[in-house]
């Protein structure tokens, strides 16, 4: 996996004073570590989650809280959603979150913003997107420099899985140019996962983790396998359709239809009162995510008039069903674009200011299995902010390198080195039960990196005796059983009536039908790969075996008994 690194000599290693940054489109987190644990960093205005806004007033900078409140009274002269902009040509950007704002200009086929950043009488001046960039990392730097009371130094910063190359180097260099050096740039999702299996009381293992990153303005959804700690992605999935900001409009346009209905004006007429609008529907938005009913409340929202009213969860629920509904697809869609099914996935981790909605979390809950470990705050007591968790891996992943050369940093995570090759298939080991009939036990999964070495114990017949075991691949194959249709109930009364009832009847089986599939995986055997034999294994006994894959996908076996001398070995080339 391909990970960006500084543009510049850095501080010497021993005097680095490291952070961790996701910069996000809406909202950005700054984290750091001590004693090994990850802590979100707040700053001066007590916000950790930090929307990603410039605004100026009178010469003066605002960001965060601040600014995004003059996105109300002084929106020409405020930069919001900029990220998206970086490494970017103008004719290839979409500034449609950018009305409420500054609006992106074109420089020669460059971005801009004309903002009067020095004062309110003067020219206005040509800010680009990369320098919009270092003033806003400037100030989350000097705010986790506060916080610690020493100046920050370096940084591991989040990027999305779709941040092209040219993308992450005007990322670092805008970093650069903010006095900060770039350790290293991680894609969101490791971050997560890197966030959770940092924790005391994670176990690494094998599995297939779903990372649904769901911010303001984009949802990005990744399939990856995590190996014997080590991750790769599968594959990834981009959503610009489905995201906070129509959660927003949904509230915004049930409330501006309660306004009209009252005073016949329509507020989202007006700059001013739209933007009134839209932020009181995002604080409505997260005040749904706590409780189960939320007031909304303007001053002065449109004519001089006053709104207020009320909704609750069920009702929102209800009319952002749309847009739950698209979540839920978009994570689906990328499983099945991994080419697995819901079956598959061990765990899904939701991520993103959006995230903290029970409804979409309850959703992916009735779309995967009981098996399937849903971490967000509304399905699972341990889930980690999703509004911090990218942040904190970040600040793991920095307190894990800042010891270490900026070219060593750079040279562990070049393409070269990081793109390992990996086994298409699981490998396993075939044995037999009491019963007769052939059980398939993974020893190494799908995906797994090479080299990689796994080890199983296979317990031998009870009484004793040789065992026989086949070293095979698997694959898994879902497995459909549906139910014995149901007769159905002869009706009684008219044509018309029959027919009524008959509809609604056979809808009811449908759903019946639906709740009765039955859907498992199962191991379907491949080729076979060795056999080994093991004499006189004693009662009681196992059987150790332990599969070792080489870096060029070459396969050693080796089985013996457990606590006995000797044993088989075998060798099978790629």
């Amino acid at each position: 996996m391909s990970e960006g690194r500084g543009a510049r000599p850095g501080p010497d290693p021993a005097d680095r004073v490291v952070i961790g940054i996701t910069f996000g489109n809406s909202n950005s987190s700054i984290a750091f570590t001590v004693d090994d644990k990850a802590k979100v960093i707040a700053n001066e205005d007590g916000d950790r989650q930090i929307p990603t806004v410039l605004s100026y007033v009178d010469g003066d900078e605002y960001y965060g809280a601040q600014a995004k409140a003059f996105l109300v009274r002084n929106p020409s002269n405020s930069i919001a959603y900029f990220r998206e902009f970086l490494g970017k040509d103008f004719k290839s950007i979409d500034p449609t979150h950018c009305h409420a704002a500054a609006h992106p200009q074109d420089n020669a086929g460059s971005v801009f913003f004309a903002v009067k950043d020095k004062d309110a009488e003067g020219e206005a001046s040509h800010v680009s997107v990369g320098e919009a960039a270092t003033r806003y990392l400037r100030r989350l730097a000097a705010s986790a420099s506060d916080y610690l009371g020493k100046k920050v130094t370096s940084a591991v910063i989040t990027v999305p899985t779709n941040f092209d190359e040219k993308q992450r180097e005007a990322l670092t260099r805008a970093a650069n140019d903010a006095d900060l050096e770039v350790l290293q740039l991680i894609s969101d999702p490791v971050a997560a996962m890197l966030a959770y299996d940092a924790r005391p009381e994670a176990v690494v293992e094998d599995k297939i983790v779903v990372v649904a990153d769901l911010g303001g303005t984009r949802s990005d959804v990744a399939v990856v396998a995590s190996r014997g700690g080590m991750y790769t992605v599968l594959a990834t999935a981009h959503d610009y359709e489905f995201a906070g900001v129509q959660l927003d409009q949904v509230l915004m346009d049930h409330f501006a239809k309660e306004f009209i209905k009252k005073h016949t004006t329509d507020p989202r007429s007006d700059p001013r009162s739209l933007a009134k609008l839209r932020l009181e529907a995002e604080a409505t938005k997260k005040a749904l995510s706590l409780g189960t009913n939320a007031q909304f409340s303007v001053e002065s929202l449109a004519d001089g008039l006053d709104f207020s009213s009320t909704i609750s969860r069920l009702r929102y629920e209800m009319i952002g069903r749309k847009v739950f509904d698209g979540f839920t697809r978009l994570v689906e869609g990328a499983v099945k674009k991994a080419g697995l099914d819901v079956l598959d996935v061990d765990e899904v981790i939701l991520c993103g200011g959006t995230s903290h909605t029970p409804r979409v979390a309850n959703n992916l809950r009735a779309a995967f299995p009981e098996s399937t470990e849903i971490l967000a705050p509304a399905t699972s007591a341990g889930a980690v902010n999703p509004s911090e968790v990218q942040a904190r891996g970040a600040a793991l992943q920095a307190s894990l390198i800042q010891e270490y050369e900026a070219g060593d940093i750079e040279q562990s995570t070049h393409p070269a080195v990081t793109t390992v090759k990996h086994i298409s298939n699981a490998i396993g080991v075939v044995t037999v039960n009491p019963d007769g009939e052939q059980v398939f036990t993974p020893v190494m999964q799908a995906e797994t990196a090479a080299p990689a070495r796994r080890t199983v114990h296979i317990a031998a017949p009870r009484d004793g005796g040789d065992v026989l075991v086949k070293i095979v691949e698997g694959g898994t194959h879902i497995k459909v059983t549906k139910p014995e249709p149901k007769p159905k109930e002869p009706v009684n009364g008219d044509k018309a009536g029959s027919d009524d009832d008959s509809d609604f009847d056979s809808e009811g089986d449908d759903d019946d039908d639906d709740d009765d599939e039955k859907r498992e995986k199962i191991w379907k055997l491949g080729k076979l790969l060795a056999e080994a034999a093991i004499k006189g294994v004693k009662k009681g006994g196992k059987v150790e075996v332990t599969i070792n894959v080489l870096a060029d996908l070459g396969v050693t076996v080796t089985a013996r008994e457990v606590g006995g001398k000797g044993g088989v070995r075998g060798h099978l080339a790629a």
